[in-house]
């Protein structure tokens, strides 16, 4: 765009440097705007704009770059594009078990799937490319809305009455005439008309220039939008805060109290109850088949107050709130809401009492206490010393051979100890045991174990110290604090809109000058609207003026 060198109008106002319309009179400062005839551009009433600066710095190019409009749609595009593009498979957050994504998608989706993984697609929401993007949008909302909306409050704020001859007559709606009369009188009639139609009206001192205004306001309704869309940013990018947004799931059995992740609470599981319909509430086609019909956990939450991240005590947790979780009726507590998600009546293995049978002498020692989670790591039986180094809770051979574990539960668990005692080798020997009964034949425990299956035995004696829940609940953890902001976000974003969309902002200038009238009126929307006000008050004053004869040219809608 051309600058003009001198900026000074000649109404004696200086202009910032990039002006286009004299910010006081409104005469057009460029020489190419001044020779033509069309009508001129009233975006921002001509205020210089900084991504409108020539010779421009490093900052001023990044500010241009981020203030364009159409840079900021590419980025939306692209944007949502991507987020499409996370949808495809199933995103990682959303399995209740743990898995190995490296070979989950391959194995699920096959070779597509890994690619999808091999892309970071797999967890599209947490990367750091989408996060760039939303900050880019954000960037891009905040420049644009700064770079247009302090010129033109600048340019609202002091809107000279009287303006330039050149500027009234070259608005979208014109009318020139001469008057006949009191010309003071006349402008006092013609703005008593407009004020009926709910225009504010400002009057020079002489009396004979006017400017008429109305709904203002709505010219801020864009900028409140995107104030709107910016809230609505920020709390999506604060879910990456620890602690604001979660949706993980939690496994409970009966009598269990395990920790909600990430969190300083626990939950206890009291009991869990299930009610099942009885044939003859269902349909017949259902009959026959378990149907939940209503199912409950006892729950209670607990606050831990110390010792909460040392592993080698157990945490002193403290009650603040207990309540039955039934489907759609949640705990809450500080954010955190607990629904009923699932239930699992296979019975699970909860603990274990096992013994240690000297083979070479047949004294047997213990039992010892072996709960599958938080077991103790050092036992003392008789002679013997058993140092746990490893816990498996479902053990599994990796593609390497490795023992790994395949989730949290306890669906093959085993444990590896390092015993030491008479026999046996001073620095103690490797030696892994199998609770359950068909994980030792399935994984060959003696033949794991070797010559120490020969000395040693550690098993159990009856069902009597095998420990059992009967019942187990999975709970859906929900946790979002930026959700009240998004609330925000949206409730200003909906105003900015119907400011924008339901008001147009109206104004009309008008002088008279040795018996010639000069009017000019411009609107941001709604052109017919515009037209028939100005009509309507020109005959109010007893100038009759067709609606249509106000055209000026240019983009009327």
């Amino acid at each position: 765009m051309l600058v003009p060198e001198n900026t000074k109008c000649e109404c004696g106002h200086q202009n910032a440097v990039g002006t286009v319309l004299c910010e006081s009179c409104g005469k057009p400062l460029l020489p190419d705007i001044q020779q033509s005839d069309e009508p001129l551009e009233m975006r921002y009433d001509g205020v210089a704009r900084r991504s409108q600066k020539s010779n421009q710095s490093y900052i001023d190019r990044i500010w241009s770059f981020f203030s364009s409009v159409k840079i900021a749609i590419y980025l939306i595009i692209f944007t949502f594009l991507t987020a499409m593009l996370g949808t495809i498979y199933p995103q990682e957050g959303t399995f209740i078990n743990n898995f190995d994504p490296s070979t989950y998608y391959q194995e699920t989706y096959g070779t597509l799937g890994h690619l999808y993984y091999l892309l970071g697609l797999s967890h599209t929401y947490e990367s750091w490319w989408f996060i760039g993007l939303l900050v880019m949008i954000g960037t891009s909302l905040v420049i644009c809305s700064l770079d247009r909306v302090l010129p033109l409050y600048r340019a609202l704020k002091k809107q000279q009455i009287r303006k330039h001859h050149q500027f009234l007559l070259r608005q979208k709606a014109v009318y020139k005439g001469s008057l006949e009369g009191d010309a003071v009188n006349w402008v006092q009639q013609f703005g008593a008309a407009l004020k009926k139609k709910g225009y504010k009206i400002h009057k020079d001192e002489s009396g004979t220039a006017l400017l008429a205004e109305k709904n203002r306001f709505s010219r801020w309704g864009p900028y409140i939008n995107h104030i709107g869309l910016i809230l609505f940013l920020l709390a999506i990018l604060a879910r990456s805060i620890p602690g604001w947004q979660m949706d993980s799931y939690v496994t409970i059995p009966d009598g269990d109290t395990v920790q909600i992740k990430d969190t300083n609470y626990y939950v206890k599981n009291e009991k869990f109850t299930v009610e099942f319909y009885t044939d003859d509430e269902l349909p017949d086609k259902l009959q026959g088949k378990a149907r939940a019909k209503m199912y409950e956990t006892k729950a209670v939450m607990y606050e831990c107050v110390s010792d909460c991240g040392d592993p080698l005590k157990e945490p002193v947790l403290e009650e603040v709130k207990r309540h039955n979780i039934i489907v759609n009726s949640p705990l809450e507590f500080d954010g955190i809401k607990l629904y009923q998600f699932d239930f699992n009546l296979t019975p699970r293995l909860n603990a274990v009492h096992p013994v240690l049978e000297d083979k070479s002498t047949g004294e047997i020692y213990g039992p010892f206490d072996l709960p599958m989670k938080d077991a103790e790591l050092h036992h003392e039986l008789g002679p013997f010393t058993l140092d746990m180094y490893a816990n498996y809770m479902e053990f599994a051979l990796n593609s390497e051979g490795k023992p790994t574990t395949l989730s949290r539960d306890p669906n093959a668990p085993a444990f590896v100890f390092t015993v030491k005692g008479p026999g046996l080798k001073p620095e103690g020997e490797p030696y892994i045991y199998f609770p359950m009964q068909k994980d030792k034949v399935r994984f060959a425990q003696d033949t794991i174990n070797r010559e120490l299956a020969d000395k040693i035995e550690i098993r159990v004696d009856g069902m009597e110290n095998v420990d059992f829940s009967e019942a187990t609940t999975v709970l859906n953890v929900r946790v979002d604090r930026a959700l009240p902001y998004l609330w925000v976000g949206a409730v200003f974003s909906m105003i900015g809109l119907i400011m924008g969309s339901y008001w147009q902002h109206r104004r009309i200038w008008l002088r008279v000058d040795d018996g010639e009238l000069a009017l000019g009126a411009h609107t941001n929307k709604n052109w017919f609207g515009m037209r028939s006000d100005v009509a309507y008050a020109l005959k109010k004053t007893g100038i009759a003026a067709d609606p249509k004869s106000l055209d000026n040219g240019g983009n009327n809608a």
